[in-house]
């Protein structure tokens, strides 16, 4: 049996079902698992320390569940901040993205998401999901493969997802006919992903959704045997949808339904579904949502960047709709930080809907319950016994928080700390420690990633 003890925590923000919030606490993690939180006696908390494997003294921390980012795209970490593609909205911007994309393989998807994870786990993630939609000619094998890889290298709890195109320009899509795939490869892929990596069991490391891209570059008929196969797994369903006006105009014109009819009409509403963005919905089609469970994923900072507009989270959250935070892909990001999508999400909503706005403890809540949520999941996203031990640790004895701590519930958001945190645990393992990743040679990595992502962008 392994074991961590974690003492007395200046604060320790649970975001469970009573928003309880425990001062100079003490958490307990056996194999993985939370079997003590809570303010134990001095002669208690001396034996809980003695027979730990190991002792962190949280004294001056405050502590908080390991943040849960429900939408990313980890191989776009090697085209970001590139000039030629800023100041694009995003048919635009997908349309040039695509011809660099379209080198991606298993060797550059290994380092990209080495690359994007550790940044995540850095920064207090420890659950990531990843949509992979684009599988190249001739480099499509051991793609997602590549993913768990590198997520088991990392130590951190990964949800991927076997995505997919088969609409190319050609056909009146987007991308080039270079990275589509035909309908039987992508479904037979799809199961041996699923059958391969997909573990349904508590506290699981490895999950797999199916996520066709987004109704502009995947037929009608790969929407609706996605989701028929996704449901003889019992496996989740993803994609993109009303992330911008010219998708809602492309669905209308061609189907002549709103995006969510069109997708209803194919079986992808519930509560095993999920979206990423939701940002055109009306509002009856949100009351919909929340009526079938129907979840979102919300990506404030790519939604800016992209000028794709702004979600109604204040009326997503009054209905009930669930919903999570993410950071989406490191192109339209340009990082992979939860923390800085955190305040961002807060700052936005108060700047568009004012007292209307969700607090900056129902953003934190957001980001750590919520996205449990929408993924399915109930043994993360929040602090409680049996519950699994992931989080991180933030030393506020620092000069940037002098005057900071009066509110430990909202200081993510309202103060904000984007730097990395000081502990970030997984599974009851520490996975990052004082700004290090501690199961990869960092410097190594960044030399294979950095020499990987020059060679993918020929220069």
């Amino acid at each position: 049996m392994s074991s961590l003890f974690i003492k007395n925590a200046s604060s320790i923000v649970t975001c469970s079902e009573n928003d309880a919030v425990y001062n100079s606490a003490n958490i307990l993690i056996e194999n993985g698992v939370i079997t003590y939180i809570g303010e134990m006696a001095e002669k208690e908390t001396l034996i809980k320390e003695k027979n730990a494997d190991r002792v962190i003294d949280a004294s001056g921390y405050f502590v908080y569940p390991g943040l849960i980012n429900t939408h990313h795209h980890l191989f776009q970490i090697f085209s970001r901040n590139l000039p030629q593609v800023q100041n694009m909205e995003l048919f635009e911007w997908l349309t040039n993205l695509y011809e660099i994309w379209k080198n991606l393989n298993s060797e550059v998807v290994y380092y990209s998401s080495i690359t994007a994870m550790g940044e995540l786990l850095k920064t207090g993630c420890t659950t990531c999901f990843d949509h992979h939609y684009l599988f190249p000619n001739n480099n499509a094998e051991g793609i997602i493969d590549s993913q768990f890889r590198a997520a088991k290298d990392l130590g951190i709890r990964m949800y991927a997802s076997r995505g997919s195109m088969d609409l190319s320009k050609k056909d009146g899509g987007l991308p080039p006919d270079s990275v589509v795939q035909p309908l039987d490869v992508i479904l037979k892929d799809c199961q041996r992903v699923v059958e391969k990596y997909h573990d349904n069991s508590k506290y699981s490391m490895n999950m797999v959704a199916l996520a066709p891209c987004a109704p502009f570059n995947v037929s009608e008929e790969l929407l609706k045997q996605s989701a028929i196969l996704a449901r003889d797994l019992k496996v989740r369903l993803h994609t993109h949808l009303c992330e911008t006006k010219d998708e809602e105009v492309y669905v209308k014109e061609k189907f002549n339904m709103r995006p969510l009819e069109y997708m209803e009409s194919l079986g992808w509403v519930g509560n095993d579904v999920w979206y990423a963005h939701g940002i055109h919905f009306n509002e009856k089609e949100l009351k919909f949502l929340a009526d079938t469970k129907t979840g979102v994923a919300h990506c404030p900072i790519s939604n800016m960047k992209l000028s794709s507009g702004v979600c109604n989270i204040p009326e997503m959250l009054k209905l009930g709709v669930p919903v999570g935070l993410a950071v989406d892909g490191s192109a339209s990001n340009d990082g992979s930080n939860m923390l800085e999508e955190m305040r961002v999400c807060y700052l936005l909503h108060r700047l568009n809907s004012s007292n209307n706005a969700p607090s900056a403890y129902d953003i934190l809540k957001m980001a750590t319950k919520g996205g449990a949520e929408v993924l399915g999941r109930d043994d993360i996203g929040s602090l409680e016994v049996g519950k699994a031990g992931d989080l991180f640790m933030i030393d506020m004895r620092r000069l940037e928080m002098v005057g900071a701590d009066f509110d430990s519930k909202s200081i993510l958001c309202t103060i904000g700390w984007k730097n990395t945190v000081d502990y970030t645990i997984v599974n009851g393992k520490v996975v990052s420690e004082k700004g290090k990743l501690t199961s990869i040679d960092e410097e190594k990595i960044y030399k294979l990633a950095y020499e990987t992502e020059r060679k993918y962008l020929n220069m």
